[in-house]
């Protein structure tokens, strides 16, 4: 497929890690530049009004919010690329389901807090990280936690019997939370998201995350392995 896609995003964004999963999943070329949201730069207003990431460009359209993104991806895909929304109408329901589930409910109480507190608060120099906001974000990682292990215990895959958008969704959000170091993989509690993560961590999409590193901020000693050790 020619382009020139181009992906405007932030490392430690679960969002555009979605994006660039699917992206390497669908074995399209693309360019990462990246963008400090924060900065609010006016190139990237002008680009993507809402000024958020990612935001995909490919020559004059420019395509923004990352689930949108991704079923745009999924359209104009040749026939032979992966699929990864199902269409039979119930299973799209359910991977509906979960990835809203994970992009908002989780993002909201786990993610956003935890990453926001843990890093993104000084490389923003926003100040020191508000220790009573990280003890909720884990105590909310701990009850989400139970509920992604309950997933993965009656599933072959996050959504159902075969690999969807929800894994990637899912994936993209606890690969963020494994840079900072805030998943202990050795507790009982994460031992079938282990397994199912250990089948995403070794999927070649997943490669480029893996080699990922913030300037200044290493991710955990075990990040960029896919045994964990």
């Amino acid at each position: 497929m020619e382009n020139s896609y181009v992906l405007y995003h932030y490392p430690l964004s679960p969002f555009c890690r979605k994006v660039r999963l699917v992206l390497a999943e669908k074995k399209i070329d693309f360019t990462l530049r990246e963008e400090r949201y924060w900065e609010k730069r006016v190139a990237f207003q002008k680009l993507n009004p809402a000024g958020k990431v990612p935001a995909l460009r490919n020559g004059k359209e420019v395509f923004a919010d990352s689930q949108a993104i991704c079923e745009y991806l999924e359209a104009i895909a040749p026939d032979d690329a992966i699929r990864l929304i199902p269409e039979d109408p119930r299973e799209q329901c359910e991977m509906r389901r979960l990835i809203s589930f994970f992009d908002e409910k989780f993002n909201q109480e786990v993610t956003s807090v935890l990453v926001f507190e843990r890093m993104l608060r000084r490389i923003q120099q926003k100040g020191s990280p508000d220790e009573r906001r990280v003890k909720v974000g884990l105590e909310q990682l701990k009850n989400h936690t139970k509920y992604l292990q309950f997933l993965i215990m009656h599933r072959r895959w996050i959504a159902g019997d075969r690999l969807t958008l929800a894994d990637f969704t899912v994936a993209a959000h606890l690969s963020c939370l494994d840079y900072v170091g805030l998943i202990n993989w050795k507790k009982e509690e994460y031992a079938e998201i282990k397994g199912w993560y250990y089948r995403m961590k070794s999927r070649r999409a997943f490669k480029p995350l893996l080699s990922d590193h913030v300037p200044g901020y290493f991710p955990a000693f075990h990040y960029a392995n896919v045994d964990f050790d």
